[in-house]
């Protein structure tokens, strides 16, 4: 890859990573319109890590916070369960279907645009419901809730689904208001995205050229410079209106990457 590709890919990583449009769908098809890859597609979940120390510099008043309440809290420890739980279900099922994500889905960019404008289709719908959230605080979520959550999250490995987006809307449907299914969603992306990283570096580090390691680093660096942008602004932005300008987004570039298709192969 040369340095602006990189750089380019670094800041769709930061700048979708946790807006319910996939980052990952968003990387593989700039990259096949580029007509670039990595080896093994490592690059595309090594740079993710850029997006998770974003979260953790954003939030680390609050996970510092969160760390000294746990000897004393059983809210505290409750809510760190929650998210432990809503890990379990991607870890297993991650680790099973790894080959078959990377060397099929990933591999299929007429999926990817068609997951886009499908998932478009669902935010909407789920947009337009009239819920009735009981749920206002990440930290309140039961169990139950967090582990169909985690379910959720487990159809984001088809690339083009978007793992914030299975997870708000399941969050949504299952009781939470916008603003705490998204939340919830930024802390469930730390082991799962850390989790990622280092089965993905595991599995390929023996593939990576110097090279390679040298545009992981760039792409991680912007990542994180775009990432904690979208962090600090996305709660208050999906507070004030909603899914649908998300929604559309998915719709618009999903039609587009698959009429690109038609014409160019």
């Amino acid at each position: 890859m040369q340095i602006w590709q990189v750089i380019l890919l670094g800041l769709i990583e930061g700048l979708t990573e946790f807006l319910p449009v996939s980052s990952t769908g968003h990387l593989l098809l700039v990259e096949h319109f580029l007509g670039v890859s990595s080896p093994g597609r490592t690059f595309e979940v090594l740079i993710q890590l850029g997006a998770i120390l974003a979260i953790l510099t954003v939030y680390s008043a609050k996970l510092l916070r969160l760390a000294a309440d746990l000897p004393s809290s059983a809210r505290a420890r409750s809510f760190v369960l929650a998210v432990v739980v809503a890990f379990l279900p991607a870890a297993v099922i991650g680790a099973l279907a790894h080959k078959y994500i990377k060397g099929v889905l990933f591999e299929t960019p007429w999926l990817i645009c068609a997951t886009l404008m499908i998932g478009g289709v669902i935010l909407l719908s789920v947009d337009k419901l009239r819920l009735k959230p009981r749920l206002h605080d990440a930290m309140d979520y039961p169990i139950p809730l967090a582990f169909a959550v985690g379910v959720f999250q487990c159809l984001a490995m088809i690339p083009g689904v978007s793992r914030s987006g299975a997870t708000i809307v399941g969050g949504l449907l299952f009781g939470a208001d916008k603003r705490s299914a998204t939340e919830f969603s930024f802390y469930l992306a730390m082991p799962t995205m850390v989790g990622a990283f280092a089965y993905d570096l595991y599995k390929n580090y023996a593939e990576l050229a110097v090279d390679d390691v040298m545009n992981i680093a760039l792409g991680f660096a912007v990542s994180f410079m775009a990432g904690v942008v979208v962090v600090r602004y996305l709660l208050d932005f999906v507070s004030r209106h909603g899914f649908a300008p998300f929604a559309w987004w998915r719709i618009i570039l999903g039609g587009m990457g698959l009429g690109a298709i038609a014409v160019l192969g």
